[in-house]
């Protein structure tokens, strides 16, 4: 590489992202998309390297058209993806509660209600978010939520 060139890819550094666009404009002939400062950078001084040293061989761009050939390449953008509306089923956990059901538990001689609600569980008059959010609170403790209430057994630990 001749110094002429090493000093233009220096000075490269010293550039503003809408001094490379420019020289990338005027390097390659072309605007570009590209506000990634070392991007451009490495671009542009690929492209001078490649201006004065004659770029690509003819059987490295011979392999890269067989490539590009060989690419699985999309020529129409896929359709669009429809919303499909199907009946609800219901659940086949077992341990999911119907809402209004009422969950009891002995824990340090005080007796924990929880009311299963549509959007949570109340517990002491607050909502919690799950049931393991109301074990923490009940204990101070993390507990699995499912396993505190006795509504898991130990072979359906995960």
């Amino acid at each position: 590489m001749s110094p002429e060139v090493a000093k233009q890819i220096e000075a490269l550094d010293d550039l503003t992202v809408a001094e490379l666009r420019e020289k990338y404009a005027e390097v390659f002939g072309e605007e570009t998309r590209s506000r990634h400062k070392r991007f451009l950078q490495k671009r542009i001084a690929w492209r001078l390297q490649a201006n004065e040293e004659g770029g690509l061989s003819e059987r490295a761009l011979r392999r890269a058209r067989e490539l590009a050939n060989e690419a699985d390449l999309r020529l129409l953008a896929p359709e669009p993806r429809r919303t499909v509306v199907r009946a609800f089923k219901p659940s086949q956990d077992r341990r999911l509660l119907m809402p209004g059901t009422v969950l009891t538990r002995e824990y340090r001689g005080r007796t924990i209600a929880v009311t299963v609600l549509d959007e949570g569980f109340e517990c002491e008059g607050k909502v919690y978010r799950s049931l393991s959010a109301v074990a923490r609170a009940v204990t101070g403790t993390r507990w699995n939520g499912l396993l505190f209430f006795g509504l898991a057994g130990k072979g359906e630990r995960k």
